[in-house]
């Protein structure tokens, strides 16, 4: 009898390690599109799309090749509800009792799989460059799981920028060069666009008849649905865009919503593009002088710094990690980001992105988004929802250390040994959004003043006995306690008022 091969939505390469170890002559590949993980967080309805689509792509690249797929469409009479309903039914229909599967990108998945009543053979995702055993390796015994060190140790590992066992340039981190405020445009024009073919109609006409009230904005739809795309896609990014994406990859303009930025981590997450064969085209492009290393380099952390160290403390702090709230923030999440109906330019125009293009950029995400949801109090828990449905890259092992460590500070100080959070002033840097916002980012305090000003102080106050130590937020304890005790009452009141009329 057959044994079952399952291949996940996020794992669409032949090189996963299921596919890997399975024999093309005798074993069936498993693939389904289940309303239980279209459903568990409210997609938008964009990744809905890309999912679906690229899923039915790489279903016919698999038969081409000759392998025997058993495929459930969510539209199908036989769909099922869950990845467990769908393996056990193609057990029946296959008379098989052994199951090959890589290990799934979510902790709720790898417990419904091991759950099976069938033997299951579960592999390492090897897609990463740090294996489980690595990541846990390099964490034991050390005080503060600090990316920059993880970083180093990957480089070495890859070779990536390296020379004679030293980093390319002489130093292993370039941010300080990548910091540079918003230039008045840029002429990459956005990431290559794609045209959807019959699958992809198909599958934009489903979504529509059934997510209807989902969060978003479907079309016109241009994502890459197959390998070959995105593989142009990488190549579009690293001729035009690649050199001054470092300069910018900080910047935010208010008519521009990709700047120098890939979207590559849409395919990368989806399995339709390989990080180390990205990495090496980017080294490529400096080593042939069409990228300086400051862009490169930085583009590289990314992906095997920031990429592979999230995915490590996912794994090594557990499938309670998403729940965390160090901080105790209670308050429900605005209504203004689903909406996009707020004064705050910001919030505005990174809201409008996101619905539009199910992305956002990475400072739009820190220190529009998520700063503005850290320093109003909200719950971790409702923030990583929206996270996890706002983005076509969202998956909970990258998600789950960017928004309850990185962005909210939930996770006590894991991530990032101090909290991101910022006034005004910085958005003001590095944007263009306050030169035409209704409110005055110069003002602390007022009718028009701006309201992440006032919230940064107040956060300042209502954390202090966790913060005031903190050696990397002392001058800013120091301005506050410069304040007259009358301008810190007007801070905290009127922060007071704006929290409660949310």
């Amino acid at each position: 009898m057959p044994r079952l091969v399952l291949v996940l939505g996020d794992q669409l390469t032949t090189r996963v390690a299921a596919l890997r170890e399975a024999d093309l002559s005798t074993d069936v590949v498993v693939m389904a599109e289940v309303m239980g993980e279209a459903t568990y967080v409210r997609h938008h309805v964009r990744k809905l799309a890309f999912c679906f689509s690229a899923m039915r792509h790489f279903r016919n690249r698999l038969r081409s090749a000759g392998w025997t797929v058993d495929y459930t469409q969510l539209d199908d009479e036989a769909a099922h509800d869950s990845i467990a309903g769908a393996i056990l039914s193609a057990a029946d229909r296959h008379g098989s009792t052994e199951v090959i599967a890589t290990e799934p990108g979510e902790w709720r998945l790898l417990e419904a799989l091991q759950s099976l009543p069938l033997k299951t053979t579960m592999l390492e995702d090897d897609r990463f460059v740090a294996s489980h055993a690595d990541f846990n390796a390099w964490a034991a015994n050390r005080k503060e799981l600090r990316m920059e060190w993880f970083y180093r140790d990957m480089r070495r590992k890859t070779g990536l920028l390296m020379e004679d066992g030293e980093p390319a340039g002489g130093q292993w981190n370039f941010d300080h060069d990548n910091r540079k405020p918003a230039p008045k445009g840029i002429d990459f024009g956005g990431p290559l666009r794609f045209s959807p073919d019959g699958i992809t109609k198909e599958v934009l006409t489903m979504i529509e008849l059934r997510f209807p009230d989902n969060f978003g904005v479907l079309r016109p739809f241009w994502f890459a649905v197959r390998e070959e795309e995105a593989g142009r896609a990488l190549s579009h990014f690293i001729k035009h865009a690649l050199a001054p994406f470092g300069d910018y990859q900080d910047a935010m303009l208010s008519n521009d919503d990709f700047l120098s930025h890939s979207l590559l981590s849409i395919y990368l997450n989806a399995g339709l593009l390989d990080p180390i064969e990205v990495c090496e085209a980017a080294e490529q492009a400096w080593k042939d002088g069409a990228a300086p290393l400051n862009a490169v380099e930085g583009f590289i952390r990314q992906i095997i710094g920031w990429r592979e160290y999230m995915r490590g403390i996912y794994w090594r702090e557990g499938p309670e990690y998403d729940a965390r709230n160090a901080l105790s923030h209670r308050r429900k999440l605005p209504e203004f980001y689903w909406t996009a109906e707020t004064e705050m330019r910001c919030i505005r125009r990174a809201v409008e992105a996101t619905r539009d293009h199910a992305y956002a950029h990475h400072i739009q995400r820190l220190m529009v988004t998520g700063n503005f949801a850290l320093l109003a109090g909200i719950d971790p828990a409702e923030v990583y929802d929206w996270y996890m449905l706002a983005y076509a890259d969202a998956y909970g092992w990258v998600m789950a250390g960017n928004v309850i460590g990185m962005s909210q500070f939930a996770d006590g100080g894991i991530v990032g040994s101090k909290p991101y959070v910022s006034s005004g002033n910085y958005i003001n840097r590095m944007s263009d959004y306050c030169a035409e916002c209704a409110y005055d980012v110069k003002k602390r305090t007022g009718e028009d003043a701006c309201p992440f000003n006032f919230l940064y102080w107040h956060f300042l106050d209502r954390h202090r006995e966790r913060f005031q130590s903190n050696p990397r937020m002392a001058n800013m304890y120091r301005s506050w306690d410069r304040l007259a005790d009358d301008k810190k009452a007007a801070v905290i009141g009127q922060a007071n008022a704006f929290l409660d009329a949310l």
